[in-house]
């Protein structure tokens, strides 16, 4: 069976062209489930939800992989838990689908790229927040 799992980082966020994706890849409504969730340790009640309902043989479908996870260790460590039980993954804008050995690989290396990315995004949101202090200066002109 199908289920698919999406999120948006704030309320602001539209979250309907990952459903539309996850709808034209076959998962029924009813198995999508919807996230409203931003930064690495916000609660996602609706992926704890899903991982719950999925059984062996069953494929979790996303969008984008940096929606899945919220570090690489976490990817990875979903990652292996969902193949230990049986689970495939499948990652539509990416082209990942674990069910192959290049999947898996492909899982791994853009695990590592996902979080590189969002480490450059904090890092340029943190500089422009606190230009000054980066500088080394005390006071701005």
């Amino acid at each position: 069976m199908l289920f698919g799992y999406a999120r948006v980082s704030g309320a602001d966020q539209n979250p309907a062209h990952q459903v539309d994706a996850l709808a034209r890849a076959g998962v029924e409504a009813e198995n999508i489930h919807l996230d409203h969730a931003g930064g690495a340790k916000a609660s996602r009640p609706q992926l704890d939800g899903v991982l719950a309902r999925l059984r062996g043989g069953d494929t979790l479908v996303i969008t984008r992989l940096y929606r899945l996870g919220r570090s690489v260790l976490h990817l990875i460590t979903l990652g292996a838990q969902l193949r230990e039980r049986g689970i495939e993954l499948k990652v539509l804008d990416q082209g990942i689908d674990t069910s192959t050995a290049e999947g898996r690989a492909m899982f791994g290396m853009l695990s590592v790229l996902a979080e590189f990315q969002r480490e450059l995004i904090v890092a340029i949101i943190y500089t422009r927040r606190f230009p000054v202090r980066d500088m080394g200066l005390r006071h701005a002109c």
